[in-house]
């Protein structure tokens, strides 16, 4: 029982009506992951804008190029926080299982739609996961690699040569945060239903049951043990 424990979070739900509704992310985890994603997309709308001379208009979407230069390393400082707060939340439900490792190997059923060959999931499959550690480490590349090159504030912490590098390391990451980002918009839209849960918080039965089933029977047992649920 205690393995299981792990699937769910403060707030998830079953709620007794019909269809049935299952509560999946409260307002304060929606609320985080929107801003998230939009410092993201500020991010990188102004990180391509410094990439090369040919994309350089598009700091006139913030200002200008000085208001740009500005803005970016302070929306990745806000970026990291509000991530961090998601991190908290998330990362235990986002440890690799035995399960993972199976639907990973039927991947190919899962793309045919034959998602009744595939393992009981918890709350994320192995692809969700990916998205998460995947972004996390990255972040990580990001931020250690823009405070390097952010001459304003630390113009001597490293040797030219040196910043020359991390430059070159935070485009990399850059793209491949971009990279991620676009998969995760891709399967959210892709698996319908999944969009619901971060903009109202809630996901039918049906879409629980076929896609994270072991975290619906958690959440149904739990709601049968506990009187208050």
């Amino acid at each position: 029982m205690a393995e299981n424990r792990v699937y769910s979070a403060p707030g998830d739900e079953i709620e007794t009506k019909h269809p049935v509704v299952v509560s999946r992310y409260r307002g304060f985890t929606r609320l985080n992951h929107w801003v998230t994603a939009l410092c993201m997309i500020v991010l990188l709308i102004s990180g391509f804008s410094f990439f090369h001379p040919s994309l350089f208009w598009m700091t006139g979407l913030f200002g200008g190029g000085q208001t740009t230069r500005w803005l970016h390393p302070i929306v990745g400082i806000v970026l990291v926080a509000s991530f961090l707060l998601l991190f908290l939340q998330m990362w235990k439900l986002n440890l690799p299982r035995r399960e993972d490792v199976e639907w990973s190997l039927r991947i190919g059923d899962l793309l045919k739609g034959d998602e009744e060959k595939l393992p009981e999931l918890g709350k994320y499959n192995a692809g969700q996961k990916l998205v998460f550690w995947g972004m996390s480490a990255l972040i990580a590349v990001l931020v250690t690699t823009g405070v390097m090159i952010w001459e304003e504030y630390f113009p001597h912490l490293v040797s030219i040569p040196t910043r020359r590098i991390a430059v070159a390391v935070h485009a990399l990451a850059a793209l491949g945060a971009i990279l991620i980002f676009i998969l995760h918009v891709y399967a959210a839209i892709w698996t319908r239903g999944t969009i619901r849960a971060m903009t109202r918080g809630t996901v039918t039965g049906g879409w629980a049951f076929r896609h994270h089933r072991k975290w619906l029977r958690e959440l149904a047992g739990r709601r049968r043990t506990d009187p208050s649920k």
